[in-house]
């Protein structure tokens, strides 16, 4: 990472743990084997690697079957195939999600509904919380599916899914959390949090991009999918095309690290992002936390976010002035596209709020040098800004 910029971006994506890269790097060179291939040593060896990093995910997450677990290019994949899978097989039906989904989710969604499918997309209050009673009272007898995000990829919010899950479960509905930023870093497992699929991909807790998973349970409900993608019938028929082995042992290796780690890191990066939000308090006494009350559901926030607004100037101006420190404003899948964050927009927190409003997420390598440096360029930042707003 360079040395001279302090990365406070871990929701967007996060580094190659060094750990992850040395066990990746000999399926680069050395067992460069295709698994399909069941005739010869190379193809032996890489569909072995394959298979112990799936009984790896699945014991991760809490998946009793290792078959459980469908590799994908990440979690954007997942999705697709999640939904779109659900839906196609079914070929009409409700689906039920809410406003603050990831782009995956929602863009999905909308696709489904120029096909004829009814969506229905829930409100969630000022903190980010979807109610447990707007996803009851929004199922129907032709509902198919259910999708509400573990932890939001904004403000941290982290939905009380095992509720939901149990709601569909009890109503006969297929339940899918899109848990991209929740997996690793707060406990989850598949049958506490009765969810019926489950998309999420590695480069969220420091394996490599372009390799992600999807849960698809096997026991009870009987999960029927229609594959996006056809040729050679890979990953027991649900998701053709070779498998990316150095990408499935990092992913495996860096879950199985970030589960190990989880409760101290958990710990430690709260610590960071208090001593961060206190720090921005002190510079800027108007700044307000976007997300769960930090008081009031300071445990259903993700340990490593923190969302502030600085009422009276802009998100993108004020980064402008922080060229040593990497924050965004909103989603990495919606930055550069200057709109204003349909989370905060969803949880009705004001234009003028959304627009001045900071992700900010610490993460593995995140110091506590960091966070003194970090605000002493927020503090550098937030004067020019502020005097540029009075001269105006």
């Amino acid at each position: 990472m360079d040395a001279e910029c302090i990365y406070l971006d871990y929701h967007a994506t996060t580094p190659l743990d060094r750990r992850v890269l040395q066990a990746m790097e000999p399926y680069f060179v050395e067992h460069f084997g295709n698994p399909a291939s069941a005739l010869h040593p190379y193809g032996w060896k890489a569909e072995a690697a394959v298979a112990a990093a799936r009984r790896k995910v699945a014991d991760c997450i809490g998946a009793r079957d290792p078959q459980e677990i469908i590799f994908t290019s990440g979690a954007t994949e997942s999705v697709n195939l999640a939904l779109k899978g659900v839906a196609l097989s079914r070929g009409s039906g409700h689906i039920v999600t809410t406003k603050i989904e990831h782009s995956a989710v929602l863009d999905t969604c909308r696709w489904l509904e120029r096909r004829g499918f009814r969506v229905t997309y829930l409100d969630v209050d000022s903190e980010g919380f979807v109610s447990l009673a707007d996803v009851e009272a929004a199922l129907t007898p032709d509902t198919i599916v259910v999708s509400v995000m573990h932890a939001n990829n904004e403000v941290g919010t982290i939905q009380d899914i095992a509720a939901i899950g149990a709601l569909c479960r009890e109503r006969g509905v297929l339940f899918h959390t899109d848990a991209t930023q929740g997996v690793g870093k707060i406990p989850f497992d598949v049958d506490a949090c009765n969810v019926d699929l489950v998309s999420f991909t590695a480069h969220k807790f420091y394996g490599p991009k372009g390799c992600g998973v999807l849960y698809v349970r096997k026991t009870f409900p009987r999960i029927q999918l229609e594959p996006l993608l056809h040729g050679g019938g890979h990953e027991f028929g649900l998701r053709s095309g070779t498998l990316n082995v150095p990408g499935i042992v990092g992913l495996a290796t860096a879950l199985d690290i970030a589960i190990s780690e989880r409760e101290n890191e958990s710990a430690r990066l709260a610590d960071l992002r208090d001593r961060m939000w206190q720090g921005l308090r002190q510079i800027y006494p108007a700044a307000i936390v976007n997300g769960p009350d930090w008081e009031r559901n300071g445990s259903r926030r993700l340990p490593g976010n923190l969302n502030v607004s600085f009422p009276g100037i802009e998100a993108e101006r004020l980064i402008g002035y922080l060229s040593n420190v990497a924050v965004s404003t909103v989603s990495a899948c919606g930055s550069g596209e200057h709109r204003v964050s349909h989370v905060l927009d969803a949880m009705g927190v004001g234009i003028e709020r959304a627009r001045s409003a900071i992700r900010i997420g610490v993460g593995r390598f995140t110091t506590s040098e960091h966070i003194e440096r970090a605000l002493s360029h927020f503090r550098a930042a937030l004067d020019k800004a502020s005097a540029r707003v009075l001269t105006q």
